[in-house]
């Protein structure tokens, strides 16, 4: 089992000790450190500073919204953080709910599996850098042919030779097609939240995925001795995302709660939130489905939980930063540092 630190987006302002966690983070035997984005800070500028600090850890992306760029952007992202990070990329995508794709960057948001496949078919082509990358799909067209074209485009292959010709890209996906297909045509998964005690929910959908398909699910990992208050941060997530993150009726967050077997529940967070009661949607998230998602509690009990991450699918746990000696009773609880 490995272990990853996992920046969120950021919120009014940078994270205080965003260098000093990473770089803490590396030291203890930490595999990898990853950035987000909403609609705010972008991934690939906090990655790329990220890399600069570091030496050896992989950096990664959790995830890079495919709305926010077109995908020959997003390779030459790729291309050139690969190159200064001396080929330590993982990139990881995902389609974002309806509410930012169209509220945020304008874009219509339907389709989202057909457009997750183009946009990793074209990354992959320029990253192999085997022919001028021609590509003529439903919602991308290389060189573009359609309305407005001058019919001056012409087939283009990276001026830039890859660093590596194959650089892992990881999908965050939670819909039943979504993560099938992911386990189909990407190198890993980034679920939000899975609970190893409740493994069937995707175990037909991975069925398809390679022995060396990687699966980074976000758990957060707090050793202490009050688990009732260790439980909060991952209410209060799941009360957000769960509650306010799409509409009713779409909401994949909501949607995957009540195939886990917390239906009823799931609808309530929602209502209480889209009423404004945050506190009690909070309060209604299952103390046990937030702990199975998590990794909770004073060290032994840590140790006793893992074993179930063990014999599930995941490789690698990853947890949201904290303080210096949390990070690092963690990696001695977990990876026996």
């Amino acid at each position: 089992m490995k272990l990853g630190l996992v920046w969120g987006y950021w919120g009014q302002l940078p994270p205080a000790n965003f260098v000093e966690a990473a770089q803490h983070a590396e030291a203890l035997g930490f595999d990898s450190v990853w950035t987000s984005e909403a609609w705010g800070s972008d991934a690939f500028t906090a990655a790329a500073w990220l890399a600069a600090h570091t030496e050896t850890i992989k950096v990664g992306t959790a995830v890079v919204q495919l709305a926010a760029r077109a995908p020959t952007t997003t390779a030459m992202h790729v291309i050139t953080l690969d190159h200064l990070s001396q080929g330590r990329v993982i990139l990881g995508l995902g389609v974002s709910g309806p509410q930012v794709v169209e509220g945020w960057y304008g874009q219509p948001s339907n389709k989202p599996l057909a457009r997750t496949r183009e946009y990793v078919e074209i990354i992959r082509r320029v990253l192999a850098r085997e022919a001028p990358l021609e590509f003529q799909g439903e919602f991308y067209q290389h060189p573009y042919r359609g309305p407005g074209s001058e019919g001056l485009g012409k087939p283009l292959k990276s001026i830039t030779h890859p660093l590596r010709r194959q650089v892992p890209i990881y999908l965050g996906a939670e819909g039943p097609k979504n993560v099938a297909q992911t386990a189909r045509i990407a190198d890993g998964w980034l679920p939000l939240y899975y609970s190893p005690y409740r493994q069937e929910v995707y175990a037909d959908q991975l069925s398809d995925a390679g022995d060396d398909f990687e699966i980074a699910v976000m758990a957060n990992i707090t050793v202490t001795d009050d688990i009732e208050a260790g439980l909060l941060p991952v209410k209060t997530m799941l009360g957000f995302y769960i509650g306010g993150m799409g509409a009713k009726g779409q909401n994949y967050h909501t949607k995957l709660m009540a195939r886990m077997g917390f239906e009823a529940e799931a609808l309530e967070i929602q209502r209480l939130f889209f009423e404004g009661r945050r506190e009690e949607a909070v309060a209604a998230v299952p103390d046990q489905f937030a702990d199975e998602i998590s990794l909770v509690g004073p060290p032994e009990r840590i140790r006793e939980r893992l074993d179930a991450w063990k014999t599930s699918p995941v490789t690698t746990l990853m947890m949201h930063p904290s303080s210096l000696q949390n990070m690092q009773t963690v990696a001695e609880t977990v990876l026996g540092a």
